[in-house]
């Protein structure tokens, strides 16, 4: 069995391949102030990180969205529904809890079948 780790520093893989399965780390919207700006900023970041395994949206199985503020959930839905493969929609869970740094606003999870 093969796992690949890519984008590997000390502390951890920006994403890792095992079993046609790529996890990729929480992924925050690095740019931007608001929610709206930082949701488009981490799913292209998704969308970098998939291409990057060879898989793309249309492949999620799951995602977890973190919130720093609930009150942000239709904005961030705003933004996820523009960009999400209505057809082929992941699992999903979305919750409100503490981000690493004050300045983010959303951060975003996902697995995806590599195939």
């Amino acid at each position: 069995m093969t796992i690949s780790r890519i984008e590997k520093k000390p502390r951890m893989s920006n994403a890792v391949v095992h079993n046609g399965v790529a996890y990729l780390s929480g992924i925050v919207g690095r740019n931007g102030s608001c929610v709206t700006e930082q949701t488009k900023d981490a799913l292209s970041e998704v969308d970098r990180l998939l291409a990057t395994v060879g898989s793309d949206k249309s492949q999620l199985l799951s995602a977890t969205i973190w919130l720093a503020d609930i009150s942000d959930f239709d904005a961030m839905n705003a933004v996820w529904d523009d960009w999400v493969d209505a057809d082929n929609p992941p699992a999903r869970a979305t919750g409100q809890v503490p981000l690493a740094r004050e300045k983010y606003r959303v951060e975003v999870v996902v697995t995806a079948a590599v195939p």
